[in-house]
């Protein structure tokens, strides 16, 4: 791979930022950066923070490898930054991160097409919270409508609970949504190009995969492959690859589900610049598959040319 390197110019490793993922997005960074230098591509890791078109220019880069998550990094904007400034990056376009970002209007997108995702509704403080902790049945998800890493998330089953959760969620995002909570199994399924990666299973020791499950416990357990059967992981990998795709996603990203109580497949989110740390989910999903972590990072960077 390190002959082909040279096709790449100067990439520019974008990480850091300022969202409520910026330590997530550090790692992500370090490791994609460490990855670039192995495969002895250019590379140079800029922290994403104020003046961002001038810092950009500065460094007349080729190729961008954006490695921040949350709002500003997954949400469209330094995409179009980017585009503006007419550098290459990689990841969705400007509309699918900012679809994918926005679970509210995503999930309506999937509602809409027939693609399987909770029941859910938007909340304010206008909202009878005794009637949609009945309409929702019972047991509620809620979760800010722009945030990753389950940043402001609650899980509630009273009127009460769900008013201060939605006080909690809105700390992060004007807008908030409440799930009907599905009580199976937890899958995500990782997208490489027009390419499914092997499923994993998570298997959280807390109430749900909340962040300390996702960052910091050693508790947590992933399985992959994940034990569905030939068919199920076939139905798996075909409804993440609509939902992926209904959206315009391209590039690489991962879609997150949940099964219902009877088994049933439900779209939960499409996370446009997951994790590459080394709690991830890709990396691991890329392993079971053969492909160790500097190819990875090089068929990313790939994808985006």
């Amino acid at each position: 791979m390190t002959s082909l390197a040279t096709k790449f110019g100067k990439v520019g490793v974008l990480y850091g930022g300022v969202s409520s993922e910026r330590d997530i997005s550090l790692m992500t960074g370090t490791a994609v950066h460490k990855a670039l230098c192995g495969l002895g591509i250019e590379s140079i890791a800029i922290d994403v923070q104020q003046n961002l078109i001038q810092v950009l220019s500065q460094h007349q880069l080729d190729l961008a490898f954006i490695a921040l998550h949350g709002p500003g990094g997954e949400d469209g904007t330094i995409q179009g930054a980017l585009q503006y400034l007419g550098i290459p990056y990689t990841g969705s376009g400007v509309m699918a991160s900012a679809l994918a970002m926005d679970k509210l209007r995503c999930k309506q997108l999937w509602k809409g097409i027939g693609l399987p995702t909770a029941d859910f509704v938007s909340l304010s403080e206008n909202s009878d919270w005794q009637a949609i902790i009945d309409e929702l049945g019972g047991s509620v998800v809620v979760k800010p409508a722009s945030e990753g890493s389950s940043m402001g998330m609650s899980l509630v089953e009273t009127p009460q609970q769900l008013c201060t959760a939605w006080q909690l969620a809105s700390k992060y995002d004007a807008q908030v949504i409440a799930e009907s909570r599905l009580q199976g199994e937890e899958y995500t399924l990782s997208v490489l190009g027009d390419y499914a990666l092997p499923s994993i299973r998570i298997q959280a020791q807390s109430t749900f995969y909340d962040y300390e499950a996702k960052y910091i416990s050693d508790k947590t357990q992933y399985f992959c492959p994940s034990g569905l059967s030939d068919k199920r992981e076939a139905e798996l990998r075909q409804l993440s690859l609509d939902a992926f795709q209904s959206i315009g996603c391209s590039g690489w990203g991962r879609v997150d589900l949940m099964t219902d109580a009877n088994g049933n497949f439900h779209l939960l989110e499409v996370n446009t610049v997951p994790g590459l740390t080394s709690h991830s989910l890709v990396p691991m999903a890329a392993k079971a598959a053969g492909m160790e972590f500097e190819e990875l990072v090089y068929r990313i960077l790939q994808e985006a040319l």
